[in-house]
């Protein structure tokens, strides 16, 4: 039988542009924990990296001042897509998301798996997901009420 992967693909990684790169770098790497792992650099300015967690990556590049829709307008960015990351702990996530102040939803189980969702400061939505036993629908605060005796 011939190989369906005769080119060797072995990964898919999204390439979201951004009008300000270092407001991406601030949020995906000090305040959730990513790597930025490579980078082309234009006059020493970031201006696409690279960023991986674990076997996850994302790149990033940042508009050209002259990026804009024909009616003069600013491009909208982060329409229609969501990145969702599968971990083995999502609620970490939240946890680091919360600790360093970014705007995070409340975490809910959907389709038996803890869903924890934020923006971006490009308005891209990004989602990490975990496997878990607790009811379709629970919410983090009403699963992680204290026992009242």
């Amino acid at each position: 039988m011939e190989s369906s992967n005769p080119a060797g693909v072995r990964q898919a990684v999204p390439l979201y542009l951004v009008r300000h790169m270092q407001a991406c770098i601030d949020f995906y790497v000090k305040g959730l924990g990513f790597d930025v792992t490579n980078t082309w650099l234009v006059d020493g300015e970031i201006r696409w990296c690279w960023m991986s967690m674990g076997d996850a990556a994302m790149m990033f590049q940042e508009l050209a001042p002259a990026s804009t829709s024909p009616n003069g307008t600013d491009q909208k960015l982060g329409l229609g897509v969501e990145l969702c990351l599968q971990c083995d702990n999502a609620l970490l996530m939240y946890e680091r998301a919360t600790a360093n102040r970014l705007a995070v939803q409340e975490p809910f189980v959907g389709n038996n798996m803890w869903v924890v969702s934020l923006r971006d400061p490009d308005g891209y939505k990004i989602s990490f997901e975990s496997p878990t036993d607790v009811p379709e629908g629970t919410t983090y605060q009403e699963w992680n009420k204290p026992a009242r005796p």
